[in-house]
């Protein structure tokens, strides 16, 4: 028997009861950690990573989402495919409500370390 490996986004079953961004794991990481957020209905969510002085240097999701708990890993690599330097980065999630939605939208950032 062969067994697929997924790296990326997971899903576990159930839904929130409200919006969540988790910390990162593990934290300080090198070279992926794995971020965790939780959606209590459908949202077009946007997770976006900024270095310390503000930068956006990733974005990691930006699409429509059912509700779920979700998960995606980063590998500390910029939009260009370029590894990052160690140091602070920040990821911000925004989840936006979507037509009926009744948590409404959230927006929510957090600290990481990347170690080299």
């Amino acid at each position: 028997a062969t067994a697929s490996v997924i790296l990326g986004i997971g899903d576990e079953t159930g839904i929130p009861e409200s919006f969540a961004l988790h910390q990162n794991y593990p934290n300080p990481f090198n070279p992926v950690t794995t971020l965790r957020y939780d959606l209590p209905e459908q949202s077009f969510v946007q997770i976006m990573i900024y270095d310390i002085l503000g930068r956006e240097v990733r974005n990691l999701v930006n699409r429509i989402e059912e509700p779920g708990f979700k998960s995606i890993i980063w590998n500390g690599k910029n939009d260009a495919g370029q590894t990052l330097g160690a140091g602070v980065y920040f990821y911000k999630i925004q989840a936006l409500q979507q037509d009926g939605g009744q948590a409404g939208d959230y927006i929510q950032t957090n600290k990481m370390i990347l170690l080299k």
